[in-house]
């Protein structure tokens, strides 16, 4: 009987058809695309699909980015634990996408750049831009291992399915048409697997309304079962989920991964105008918010059914991460090919993170390693250089799947190798387009600071996590379970997965510096980045003997509110960083600055 624990079905020969057929599909699509453009081989056409994209694909390739296998398992596990706080993140995908299409988007493309880094040198110097590379390549490797591993972890233990040969399949379809089809045949293929994704919570949902008897049952049952209750507004920065960590602390935090991340600006910047780059992020938004409020309530509806008997304390499941494929073997089993849709959906995200993880590390390593040394390649060279690093990257990423095995709760981890890594990295950056006075030395030396600070408080709360009354995990019950490990009680869940150990002895900063919430990771690095650079490029005297290009800088006139007043003309800054940075004044990017400037001079004379 549904939602009385026990053993659930395993996969049927429909279900295999169709993940097979999924992941058939995606491959085919970058075979599609490699067939479809073989006679562009340049590496401007591979990394930034010749910057003619439109906004709706690649905004669907933004948002199934990073909405991975880790999001399709971890949210409603999170929503089914902790309660609906997660839909509070709406608050912050709208800041973020804001911040990053009226600050950053208008620099990046301004600048005519295709790695994210090649700013620093421009703003900084050479040695801080390969820095920048090395800490988004170690971070994105890790990452990307993360998401290849818990989802197939969680799969294996319910599915039955092989893990380390799902492992290396999936990494080979990625590498198949990361390196064959380049970033057109990521976008495309992101956009199928978004649709899948969305389809495999919906079909969880409608199962779980019927069986539950509609879904003002589901609502009520999380109701009173404390789930609704998102509003916290305890300003303690120790608490795991309040209302403030989510909309400050989450904001910046997804500030750093759309504004500066190689994966989520090289998407942006392959648009064919700046209205359409900046459109996709608002497009984008609304995905995330959809996709947030479908997993979230994919959590709701797996209490409803779990709020007598959670699989995880009576022991059918051993950790939080495997809640929903659990549920889904349990109430969709009797629907051939529905399960499957949902594996494939979960696998989905996991291809399209892999993907963009690969042409992104592919992108930083050609441009801030290879192309400043080797100035000289063909298209040719360049081409089988792209598709060699793509095979490469690959590999790497399924290697790093085993360091991921130790890193606990799959959301969680995710999250904070992010805060800990891009807060620096942000503040390196607002350092830059800010504030005139920094220089090289602040840039390093606090960037470094906010590394240090990040590392220690991130690493110090994974050997010993937070507390309950931090985490405030809500409370779950085995009363109405057939067969339980012990009769008629209450319990809580652990806040991870039991990779985690929690020591006997905890220090002092264990239940202080160790217990902030892993979403101020980010603006403590950021912070801490801006303030000491600050601080120390004043100490060794600013900027005062630099001359810089305005156009490094944000200006009023990027913003939508500003730029259709604006009397100065974009073709004067297309020529003029045309010339300082030694790029052409044909690039896509800066053919769109002179549109609009000539948009704008017509407006001012009208």
């Amino acid at each position: 009987m549904v939602g009385t624990g026990g053993p659930v079905a395993t996969f049927s020969v429909w279900d295999y058809v169709v993940f097979a057929g999924t992941i058939l599909g995606a491959a085919g699509i970058g075979l599609f695309q490699a067939i479809r453009g073989r006679k562009e081989t340049s590496s401007d056409e591979f990394l930034l699909g010749g910057r003619q994209m439109t906004a709706v694909p690649v905004a669907m390739s933004l948002t199934a980015s990073f909405m991975s296998g880790i999001t399709v398992i971890g949210t409603p596990a999170e929503a089914y634990r902790f309660g609906a706080a997660f839909w509070l993140f709406g608050f912050a995908y709208a800041i973020m996408s804001a911040v990053t299409a009226e600050i950053f988007v208008p620099l990046f493309y301004r600048l005519g750049i295709t790695s994210a880094y090649e700013y620093l040198e421009m703003r900084f110097s050479r040695p801080i831009r390969i820095i920048g590379t090395s800490m988004y390549i170690a971070q994105t490797a890790l990452y990307t291992g993360l998401v290849i591993y818990a989802p197939a972890l969680a799969l294996n233990q319910i599915t039955g399915l092989n893990l380390w040969g799902v492992l290396v399949a999936t990494g080979a379809v990625c590498i198949l048409y990361c390196t064959l089809g380049g970033l057109k045949a990521v976008i495309w293929t992101d956009v199928l697997q978004m649709v899948i994704m969305l389809a495999g919570f919906v079909a969880v949902i409608a199962r779980g309304a019927v069986l539950q008897g509609g879904l003002t049952k589901i609502w009520e049952d999380a109701g009173q079962g404390g789930r609704l209750e998102a509003f916290d507004f305890d300003p303690d920065p120790l608490k795991r989920h309040t209302f403030w960590t989510i909309t400050i602390g989450g904001s910046i935090m997804w500030v750093s991964i759309y504004s500066i991340n190689q994966s989520q600006v090289q998407r942006y910047i392959s648009c064919k105008t700046l209205g359409h780059a900046k459109m996709s992020l608002y497009v984008n938004m609304v995905g995330l918010w959809v996709t947030v409020s479908l997993a979230v309530f994919s959590g709701l509806t797996m209490y409803s059914i779990y709020k007598h008997c959670d699989p995880l304390t009576n022991g059918d499941i051993s950790t939080p991460d495997q809640l929903l494929p659990y549920l889904v073997m349990d109430i969709l089993a009797i629907y051939p090919g529905i399960p499957g849709l949902f594996v494939a959906a979960a696998y989905s995200g996991t291809l399209s993170t892999v993907s963009s993880s690969i042409n992104a590390l592919v992108a930083v390593t050609v441009e801030d390693f290879i192309h400043p040394v080797c100035k000289n390649l063909t298209d040719k060279q360049v081409t089988w250089m792209n598709m060699g690093l793509s095979v490469f990257f690959g590999a790497l990423c399924i290697g790093m799947a085993g360091v991921a095995s130790v890193m606990g709760s799959v959301l969680q981890a995710a999250l904070s190798i992010f805060g800990m890594i891009s807060g620096p990295l942000l503040g390196l950056y607002l350092l830059g387009m800010l504030f005139r006075t920094s220089n090289s030395i602040g840039g390093l030396l606090g960037m470094i600071i906010g590394l240090v600070l990040t590392l220690w408080v991130g690493i110090g709360a994974q050997i010993y996590p937070p507390t309950d009354e931090k985490t405030n995990p809500l409370p779950l019950s085995i009363a109405g379970c057939n067969s339980t490990l012990s009769q008629n009680y209450t319990t809580i869940a652990p806040w991870t997965s039991p990779v985690t150990v929690r020591p006997d002895v905890r220090p002092p900063l264990a239940d202080s510096w160790y217990s902030l919430s892993y979403l101020h990771f980010c603006l403590l690095g950021t912070l801490t980045t801006m303030v000491s650079g600050l601080l120390v490029s004043m100490i060794t005297g600013g900027c005062k003997q630099e001359k810089l290009n305005s156009d490094l800088f944000v200006r009023k006139r990027d913003l939508i509110c500003f730029s259709c007043l604006s009397k100065s003309k974009a073709s004067d800054v297309t020529e003029k960083a045309a010339t300082e940075f030694n790029v052409g004044a044909d690039n896509s990017a800066f053919t769109e600055l002179d549109v609009m400037g000539k948009d704008v001079e017509n407006a001012t004379k009208l």
